[in-house]
């Protein structure tokens, strides 16, 4: 569990710190709003995409679940390294596309190894594992913004590094994850998870597919997603553009909005494991939607950082709990593909998120967007209450549990 958290963290770490990167590269390439909006689309896209063939050979290949842990971190490498050499819109959008790609292609076989490995503490060994995204998305929006806007503090003066410096710096905890991977997990998937035969796969897919309560998780977390990637995109956008904040400062907001998620994460998904899922999820999209909504009034000083860091508590904290609810109605034998499901949809249904966020803050300001997060994240909530959800029994095999 901590070994495969640890990794996640790393993987975090790379996926948010494009975040802090994007004002750079926006000004770089002269790019407008709905520009930057299509590039993370196709980010998301790619992300979706790559969770199928992830889910298929995670259940396929048990055995070989370390080698895809090494594959999707050796994709962030890549990923990087195109970001660091590109001048030219499409190629950035191509390196984009390959960072989702290899971010995605973790979820299938570290999710679905946990759910064999803890089947009892589910709920745990997931928030377990998102914890180490939090600490990966809270260090990394501080680390890149100081690397990129310096330091002038007690005399000492360091005025940063180029964006493209930083692209390549972000090349070397990737390419060191790989190496870990190989060299101390290799052969060392879960004992009680085997790998299925493609009559069995695939008869255990259609019945999947089937689930009520898989595909409403899946839309869940279509909409949590299309939530989080648009209230965080175009924040970083509006202090850069609008509030005229510092590299530094943007890094420390954005990473306000995962670290209360280092504590709550655990906490909700406990919560979920003795109570239920369904009133957790419930309750956590609610306090999103409202929390968004106070960005109308809170938009600039104190108010700002602190409606961040409430946000925080719910935005990223709620994914783990979504994804134990789904893994509570799947059979056992396609918990890699029940993953793949879910992120995949989510992604793909989420990824016209970011366009429509890009056209509302160009047309109508951040306000628009604000507006529309909330939107999203009050259909969530209804979602929520109304959705059919599998027994936490500890047991994949359930048909549905609806």
């Amino acid at each position: 569990m901590y070994g495969i958290s640890a990794g996640h963290g790393i993987k975090h770490f790379g996926q948010g710190a494009i975040l802090i990167l994007v004002p750079e590269i926006k000004a770089t390439l002269a790019l407008s709003d709905v520009a930057i909006g299509g590039m993370f689309a196709a980010r998301d896209a790619s992300m979706g995409l790559a969770n199928v063939p992830a889910g298929i050979l995670t259940d396929m290949y048990r055995h070989r679940v370390p080698m895809l842990l090494a594959i999707s971190m050796s994709f962030v490498a890549v990923g990087y390294l195109l970001i660091g050499v590109s001048s030219w819109y499409w190629l950035t959008v191509l390196a984009l596309m390959i960072l989702g790609t290899g971010t995605s292609l973790w979820h299938a076989p570290a999710f679905s190894e946990l759910a064999i490995r803890y089947p009892e503490r589910r709920g745990f060994a997931m928030a377990a594992h998102s914890t180490g995204a939090q600490v990966g998305n809270t260090t990394a929006p501080a680390t890149i913004g100081l690397l990129l806007g310096g330091i002038s503090y007690l005399g000492v003066e360091w005025v940063g590094l180029g964006w493209r410096t930083v692209a390549f710096l972000l090349v070397i905890p990737a390419i060191l994850t790989v190496l870990v991977i190989v060299s101390r997990f290799k052969g060392k998937a879960a004992p009680g998870g085997k790998s299925v035969s493609l009559r069995s796969y695939a008869g255990a897919t259609a019945r999947l597919i089937g689930n009520p309560a898989v595909l409403a998780m899946a839309l869940m977390h279509a909409l949590r997603g299309a939530a989080h990637n648009s209230i965080q995109l175009f924040l970083v956008l509006y202090m850069a553009d609008v509030l005229n904040y510092s590299n530094l400062t943007i890094g420390i907001h954005v990473s306000l909005l995962t670290l209360a998620g280092i504590v709550s994460t655990p906490i909700l998904g406990l919560l979920s494991d003795r109570f239920g899922r369904k009133p957790v999820i419930a309750f956590s999209m609610a306090a999103i939607t409202a929390l968004v909504l106070l960005f109308l009034v809170a938009e600039d000083g104190w108010g700002l950082t602190v409606t961040m860091v409430v946000l925080g508590v719910f935005l990223f904290s709620i994914m783990p709990v979504i994804v134990a609810a789904a893994m509570d109605s799947t059979e056992r034998g396609s918990e890699g593909t029940s993953i793949a499901v879910l992120f995949a949809g989510g992604s793909l249904v989420g990824a016209v998120a970011p366009i429509l966020a890009g056209v509302l803050n160009t047309h109508w300001n951040f306000d628009a967007v604000v507006i529309f997060v909330a939107i999203v994240a009050a259909v969530g909530t209804v979602l929520a209450i109304v959705a059919p959800m599998g027994r936490r029994d500890g047991v994949s095999g359930s048909t549905g549990g609806v």
